[in-house]
């Protein structure tokens, strides 16, 4: 396909899910008078009052588009700036290091991660700083392990589940986060985007079992679905409360595998790449990311991993404690 051809049916394939949204069946009209203000379909115009947050978007996944996305936030970090990421296992989906190292390296930035709590490569940190120099990313920018000298609690406002969430103690190191999150499925969360990134991605090892297990302090493995998805929520909103705006999210949808970069063998992703998106929202920029998804003839893997997880729930907790809104505008950059 030449890159007209291309460039136009993305141009309809953006309207199509502006007037999709996440929702895969036709309201009632009484369903539509009822739900109308808690409703999480995109708006179809644009919005004059700044009440529906944008979220941008290009297919451009390189480089150049990274950076062109970046700067259609128009952002100004000030003072020590954090890319937080996946560092992934070996063998995962990981975001590399020719595709985000430009903007890593224009913006100053330490790349920050914590301790996964599962085992695995990076579960202590002398292996997890090799899995970073492996995957490049030391090559690029300074590496901290957030978590390596312990956690520090930060107070959790209006959740159902916790009261306070454990974050590497390195957090308050930082004034301004940038959280690029590579956009994919779960096999616990259903999916993974910007909220993942902020709650269990922020949480040390110690907070990311309190997460799992629903705040309830028990096994990991064995907590209540529902109440572990809403903690996720509940956690990102912790940390976005500690950093009062001082944070931007950006997603990448490439290489869309049902599993999490946290898998070091995932399934061979089997639909396209879509492109990267980004927003000062972090409900808005993963849900759209999941109305693409939805709207992508060859989604179906993905779709059936998120609703077998009951992964909408994230955003459903996310909306109703005040982290953001299901409602946005996709505005997209290309030209």
């Amino acid at each position: 396909m030449n890159k007209k051809a291309h460039s136009i049916l993305m141009t309809v394939f953006l309207v199509v899910v502006c007037l999709a949204g996440c929702s895969q069946t036709e309201p009632t009209p009484s369903e539509t008078e009822d739900e109308e203000e808690s409703s999480s379909m995109p708006s179809e115009e644009p919005t004059t009052d700044g009440t529906v947050p944008v979220v941008y978007m290009t297919t451009d996944i390189s480089s150049e588009g990274l950076m062109a996305i970046y700067e259609a936030l128009e952002a100004s970090p000030a003072g020590n700036v954090a890319v937080k990421l996946s560092t992934g296992e070996p063998g995962s989906n990981y975001l590399r290091t020719d595709l985000i190292g430009e903007l890593v390296q224009s913006l100053e930035a330490t790349i920050v991660e914590c301790n996964t709590a599962y085992g695995g490569s990076r579960a202590n940190t002398a292996m997890h700083y090799q899995v970073a120099e492996d995957h490049g990313y030391t090559a690029i920018a300074d590496v901290d392990i957030m978590d390596e000298e312990g956690s520090i609690t930060l107070p959790v406002v209006g959740g159902d589940n916790l009261t306070e969430n454990y974050v590497g103690s390195h957090f308050e190191n930082y004034d301004y986060y940038v959280v690029l999150s590579h956009f994919k499925g779960h096999a616990m969360a259903g999916y993974g985007g910007a909220i993942k990134n902020i709650s269990i991605g922020i949480a040390s090892s110690e907070g990311k079992a309190h997460i799992h297990s629903g705040g309830t302090g028990g096994s990991m493995w064995s907590g209540e679905q529902d109440a572990f998805l809403e903690s996720m929520a509940e956690a990102g909103k912790s940390v976005v409360d500690a950093l009062d705006g001082n944070i931007l999210y950006i997603n990448v949808m490439n290489r869309l595998s049902v599993d999490c970069d946290c898998d070091g063998n995932p399934a061979e992703p089997d639909m396209h790449d879509i492109g990267i998106l980004a927003s000062y929202d972090p409900v808005a920029v993963d849900q759209a990311c999941i109305d693409l998804v939805y709207a992508a003839e060859d989604g179906g893997s993905l779709v059936n991993r998120m609703e077998s997880r009951n992964g909408l729930h994230t955003l459903e907790q996310a909306e109703k404690i005040g982290l953001g809104s299901r409602e946005y505008q996709l505005a997209s950059i290309d030209e």
